[in-house]
C-alpha cells in the first residue's frame, strides 16, 4: 500500500526503504529534537531500545533525563506522565505490550481522560501514550490484545493507529504535539512494514480517515494491522469481478463519519475488519453509526469479520483466529447480491 505525503521537506529528498518501526523512532527523535519538555520513558525503552527496538539510539543521543527506563509498574508510568504533563512537560510514554496497559486503566480512564474536563479546561495533559497492539507475531495472550474499543468508550481520549510508515511518522508527531492526551496504538505486526518514503512526512491530519483504495460494489472499513488485510481481499475480489473500495479509519476517536458514509453511500454494502472479539467490539460502533447515517443507502446489513469471541490463542491457531482475506470474501458472499 502506498499512502501520498501531503507535504515532504528537502532534508531527506531521496525516498529510502522505511519501515514503520523506523518510522516511530525518527518521528520520536524528531519531537525529542524540536521541544526540550518531550521526555520518553517506559519500561525497556532506554539502554535496550524497547521489545521492538522502536526507540533505539533515543538513549545514546538525548541522554538518561530525555529517555530512561522506568520501573516495572504501568500505573507508575502513567501516574508520573500526569504530574509532569501538569507541569508543562510533554511525556511520550510506552506501555510495552496492549495487555500491560491494564494496571494503568484506573490512571488513564480517571485521570488522564478527565482532566481537562475536571479543571473546566484550565489543566490540560499533553501525554501520548503508545500501545503495540494485536496479534500475529507468534505471541501469546496479554501479548496479542486488540484494547481499543476500551480507550474509545472513555470520553477524553483520541484513539488513533497508523497501518503504515508514513502515517506512523506523521500521526505520533502530531499526537505529540496535541495538548490532549492521545492513545497512540500501533500494530506490532506491522513493526516490519516497509515503504518507500523520505522523512519527515506529513499525511492526512488526524481525526480524518482515507480511502486507500477506490472501488464500486463494497467498502471494506479496516484500521491499523486490518488494512492490510482489506487491501488483499480487495485485490482477490478483483480477480473475480468484485470492485472493493477500502477505507483506512486512522481515527478510531474522533470518528471520521463523514468520509465513511461518503464511501458507503457511493457503493451501499460495508463491511467492518478488525482483530478483536466482535461482541462488544469497535466494530459494533461502526456498524451502528453507519447505519444510523446511511439507512437509505444500504442495500444489506452491514458486516463484521472479526475475531472470536474467546480469549487470544496460543501462537499456533492464531491463524485461524484472525481475520484473513479469504474470511471477508466469505462474509461477502452471504449477502444477496440481487438486491
Amino acid at each position: 500500500m502506498t499512502v501520498t505525503a501531503l507535504t515532504s521537506t528537502e532534508e531527506d529528498p531521496a525516498p529510502t526503504s522505511v519501515t514503520m518501526a523506523k518510522a516511530l523512532n525518527r518521528a520520536l527523535h524528531d519531537s525529542l529534537a524540536e521541544d526540550e519538555n518531550v521526555v520518553v520513558y517506559g519500561e525497556d525503552v532506554g539502554r535496550l531500545g524497547g521489545v521492538f527496538r522502536v526507540t533505539d539510539g533515543l538513549q545514546a543521543e538525548f541522554g538518561t533525563e530525555r529517555v530512561w527506563d522506568s520501573p516495572l509498574a504501568e500505573s507508575g508510568i502513567v501516574g508520573t506522565a500526569v504530574g509532569m504533563a501538569m507541569a508543562g512537560m510533554r511525556p511520550v510514554v510506552e506501555m510495552q505490550f496492549d495487555a500491560y496497559a491494564y494496571p494503568a486503566f484506573e490512571q488513564i480512564v480517571s485521570q488522564v481522560a478527565k482532566m481537562r474536563n475536571r479543571t473546566k479546561g484550565r489543566v490540560s495533559l499533553p501525554i501520548t501514550i503508545r500501545i503495540p497492539c494485536a496479534g500475529d507475531i507468534g505471541g501469546v495472550e496479554h501479548h496479542s490484545d486488540s484494547s481499543e474499543a476500551y480507550w474509545c468508550a472513555t470520553p477524553g481520549l483520541t484513539v488513533v493507529t497508523p497501518s503504515n510508515p508514513a502515517d506512523a511518522y506523521s500521526m505520533l508527531r502530531e499526537s505529540i504535539a496535541s495538548d490532549d492526551p492521545v492513545i497512540f496504538m500501533e500494530p506490532k505486526s506491522r513493526y516490519w512494514m516497509k515503504d518507500q518514503l523520505s522523512l519527515p512526512v506529513t499525511t492526512a491530519p488526524m481525526g480524518r480517515a482515507q480511502v486507500v483504495r477506490a472501488g464500486n460494489d463494497v467498502s471494506l472499513l479496516a484500521y491499523g494491522s486490518t488494512v492490510r488485510t482489506a487491501l488483499a481481499a480487495a485485490e482477490v475480489g478483483a480477480e473475480h469481478g468484485l470492485s472493493v473500495e477500502v477505507v483506512d479509519l486512522r481515527s478510531l476517536s474522533p470518528f471520521d463519519d463523514a468520509t465513511v458514509s461518503a464511501s458507503v453511500r457511493k457503493t451501499s454494502r460495508a463491511a467492518v475488519i478488525h482483530e478483536a472479539a466482535q461482541f462488544g467490539g469497535f466494530g459494533a460502533e461502526v456498524a451502528a453509526r453507519v447505519t444510523e447515517r446511511n439507512f437509505v443507502h444500504l442495500a444489506a446489513p452491514i458486516l463484521r469479520i472479526t475475531g472470536f469471541d474467546t480469549p487470544y490463542p496460543p501462537p499456533k491457531l492464531e491463524e485461524h483466529y484472525l481475520p484473513t482475506p479469504e474470511r471477508v470474501l466469505d462474509a461477502i458472499e452471504t449477502w444477496d447480491w440481487e438486491l
